[in-house]
């Protein structure tokens, strides 16, 4: 019987050489541009920690930083709940499947606050005052201590409180205020705190500074006419706005202000429709930095922003009102039966974070945490929780070590 023989092999097709260019062969203005199509701010630390010559590249273009931070604003990881007594604050993170770099973020944050010393018996214990630039400002009355801590970095500065010489010369009774963070271009590294009280008609500040270690404490000012007697809390909570601090009358259409950079007080109008209803609306700023302010009723948004009139006077000028009831309903798969109605939580760089406050219906039923864009007007979600504390968005900011050497981080290789 006979065999065959198997069929030859094929001809061996002629290879293509293989080129010499790689990602790390590319000049730095290429792997920016490269850079700038990666998804969000936690992606941008995982390519540029790769190796040195991507850190520095990314360290090197402050212009780049800026076209960045611009197509991708340092996002959202979750928020932080403060709570009234003993309890520290707990952390709820923003869950999204389609960014693991986020996730990633938010998991390698120290978000139990492990490294702020605490005490079994501490009470009060530790309070937010303030999210801002990454980091914490933490009061503790109890100590008499306060604290700047940066969850992502583990950076702990801990210092005292406003001397007491901040209330010399008080008329009747001195209310404190919230203290606030200051924190340049939202980087981690040297910092402000203020700290304002006031007594029937007249205000007070005192300035804390990571350089030299010290509070000064700024002459009383009376920026408004005088509250009429026994009025001891005639301002409402505090916020801050693009450099400035704004605190509204409890009862009468102006704002106190306090500029940061000259820290002199003045004051400005309110809309005469929000005079008194402190709680149905928040002063913040948009995406380019502009002050506005945001109230709810029934569902509905109304935005004012501060602009120059026909005779040039500034004055808040009502942009636009927005019904969200149909957002809500679609975000939150419900009905407006199961809502109490929108409560603003803050406005930061363009972003109005609202929950569906369920309080005014039950205190134990979850409520939905939401945040919408008042330049895109998109209302997302951000997840389902019971309100039980003060809520504060934590933004995570553009570490040290993309910006500059000083913390920057080992490697076992370079490339």
């Amino acid at each position: 019987m006979a065999t065959s023989s198997p069929p030859p092999p094929p001809p061996k097709r002629p290879q293509a050489p293989v080129s010499g260019t790689t990602i790390r062969s590319l000049g730095d203005d290429l792997l920016l541009e490269i850079f700038l199509r990666l998804p969000s701010l936690p992606s941008l630390v995982r390519a540029a920690l790769t190796c040195r010559s991507f850190l520095a590249a990314v360290r090197s273009a402050p212009a780049f930083r800026r076209r960045f931070a611009a197509l991708r604003p340092p996002p959202l990881l979750g928020l932080f709940f403060d709570y009234d007594g003993v309890d520290m604050p707990s952390f709820r993170p923003v869950r999204r499947s389609s960014d693991p770099d986020l996730a990633a973020a938010a998991r390698g944050a120290d978000v139990f606050l492990t490294r702020v010393p605490g005490h079994d018996d501490a009470s009060p214990g530790w309070q937010i005052a303030e999210c801002r630039g990454g980091s914490l400002l933490l009061l503790n009355q109890s100590t008499e201590q306060m604290a700047v801590y940066n969850p992502l970095s583990r950076a702990l500065d801990l210092f005292p409180t406003p001397p007491d010489e901040l209330s010399d010369g008080c008329r009747g009774k001195c209310i404190y205020m919230d203290p606030f963070l200051l924190s340049p271009d939202g980087i981690p590294g040297p910092f402000r705190v203020v700290a304002v009280c006031h007594d029937k008609s007249r205000l007070r500040a005192a300035v804390f500074s990571s350089g030299t270690r010290a509070w000064q404490i700024l002459p009383w000012s009376q920026p408004a006419p005088a509250q009429p007697s026994g009025k001891k809390y005639w301002l409402l909570h505090g916020r801050q706005v693009n450099g400035k601090l704004y605190w509204s009358h409890a009862k009468r259409a102006y704002m106190v202000v306090l500029d940061t950079t000259t820290l002199q007080f003045s004051f400005i109008d309110l809309p005469e429709h929000l005079k008194g209803k402190g709680h149905l609306y928040m002063a913040g700023e948009t995406k380019d930095g502009r002050p506005c302010i945001v109230s709810t009723a029934d569902f509905t948004l109304s935005i004012w922003f501060r602009r120059a009139d026909a005779d040039g006077v500034e004055m808040w000028m009502l942009d636009s009102v927005i019904l969200l009831e149909e957002e809500v309903l679609r975000a939150t798969n419900g009905s407006l039966d199961d809502h109490g109605d929108l409560k603003v939580l803050a406005i930061l760089d363009g972003i109005v974070y609202l929950s569906t406050f369920e309080t005014f219906i039950d205190a134990t039923i979850p409520c939905w945490y939401l945040f919408f864009c008042l330049e895109t007007r998109k209302l997302e979600k951000i997840f389902h929780k019971k309100d039980d504390g003060h809520e504060h968005p934590y933004i995570m900011a553009w570490p040290n070590f993309l910006v500059s050497n000083n913390g920057s981080p080992s490697f076992e290789g370079a490339c």
